[in-house]
C-alpha cells in the first residue's frame, strides 16, 4: 500500500473525505514540499477537550463523541505512531474524590486506543482546582519533552497555576530543553491554553505567553498545538504557526461573537455538529486533516 493510498484508507474508515490546511511543521513554507530522511514520515493524532464526567444541555449524550472517536480510530487499518489529548481531559468539579474518580475512568477510555503511544497534559479543568494534583497522581509530570523521527516536541502546562501561566520554573526547564536541541530541528510545542492573546477576557490566553514566545521565537521551525477554545483556528506569531482543536463535547463560539462565553446549542437533528480531532501529517508535506466525529444513530 502506498503512503497516499494509506491515507485515503484512514480517511475513508473516518467517513469523512477531511479538510486540509498546510503547516509549517517540518520547516516547510505552506503548499510547499520539502524532502525528508527515508522512513522519517508519519502521522499523529491530537485529541481534545473531551471533558469526561461533564452533564448538561449543550451535550445530553455526554461522552458519546469520545467513545464514538475512539473506536473509530481503532476500527482503521492505520494507525498514528502516537496520539496527544490537549488538554480537559475531564469536566471540572469541586469534589476531590469525583475529580480523581473522572480522571481515573478518562485514563481507562483512553488506554482502549489501540496506538501504542499516548501523550497527556491537562486542562484547567483537571488541574486548576487542586493544583495538579490528582492529574499527576494518575498521569505523572504535567509537562514533558520527547523526540520523535527527527522533531522534538514539547508538552507544556499553561493551567495549573493560578491565572494560567507556565511559570518561570517551567520557562527555564523549557529554555534549557531547547538549548539541547539542533538549531534547525522543527519543534512542536503542545499546550491547552493558547501562547497568544487571542481573547483574553474569556480567559483565551496565557498568563506569561509572551515570555514561552521569546524562547520559542529563535528557532526556525516552530508548530504550536493547543486546545481549550473549543474550534478550529489558526494564528500566525510571526513564522510561528498556532493550531488550535476542535473538542469531543461541545463546540464554543467565536472569539467576542456573543457578549458572554456559552456552548453553542446542541442540535438534536446534529449532535456532533461543530466535534472532532485531528490528524497531523508531519511529512510531505506537512498537513492538517480535520477530522468531524460522526454521530451513530440515536
Amino acid at each position: 500500500m502506498t503512503k497516499r493510498e494509506s491515507r485515503r484508507d484512514v480517511l475513508k474508515l473516518m467517513g469523512v473525505g477531511g479538510v486540509v490546511f498546510a503547516s509549517g511543521l517540518a520547516g516547510a513554507a505552506p503548499g510547499k514540499k520539502k524532502s525528508a530522511p527515508a522512513g522519517q514520515d508519519f502521522f499523529f493524532l491530537q485529541l481534545s477537550d473531551t471533558h469526561w464526567g461533564y452533564a448538561g444541555a449543550a451535550n445530553p449524550r455526554g461522552g458519546e463523541p469520545l467513545k464514538t472517536a475512539i473506536a473509530t480510530i481503532n476500527a482503521s487499518a492505520t494507525q498514528p505512531d502516537f496520539i496527544v489529548f490537549t488538554g480537559d481531559l475531564t469536566h471540572d468539579t469541586k469534589d476531590a474524590t469525583e475529580r480523581r474518580r473522572r480522571l481515573r475512568e478518562f485514563k481507562e477510555l483512553a488506554d482502549g486506543l489501540k496506538v501504542k503511544t499516548l501523550h497527556l497534559l491537562p486542562g484547567e479543568h483537571d488541574a486548576a482546582a487542586d493544583q495538579a494534583a490528582a492529574y499527576s497522581e494518575l498521569f505523572g509530570p504535567t509537562h514533558h519533552a520527547f523526540d520523535h523521527k527527527g522533531v522534538h516536541f514539547v508538552a507544556l502546562d499553561n493551567v495549573s497555576r493560578p491565572g494560567g501561566e507556565v511559570g518561570a520554573a517551567q520557562l527555564d526547564w523549557l529554555a534549557a530543553d531547547l538549548k539541547k536541541v539542533p538549531g534547525d530541528t522543527p519543534v512542536v510545542v503542545f499546550a491547552h491554553r493558547p501562547l497568544f492573546d487571542l481573547y483574553p477576557e474569556w480567559e483565551w490566553a496565557t498568563k506569561d505567553g509572551d515570555k514561552v514566545l521569546e524562547v520559542l521565537l529563535p528557532r526556525k521551525h516552530v508548530t504550536v498545538f493547543y486546545g481549550h477554545i473549543h474550534q478550529e483556528h489558526h494564528h500566525q506569531t510571526q513564522h510561528i504557526a498556532h493550531h488550535a482543536a476542535r473538542s469531543l463535547i461541545f463546540p464554543m463560539p467565536a472569539a467576542g461573537s456573543v457578549p458572554k462565553k456559552l456552548p453553542l446549542a446542541f442540535d438534536p437533528a446534529a449532535p456532533f455538529q461543530g466535534l472532532g480531532y485531528r490528524r497531523v501529517d508531519a511529512r510531505e508535506p506537512p498537513a492538517l486533516t480535520e477530522v468531524p466525529v460522526l454521530a451513530p444513530p440515536a
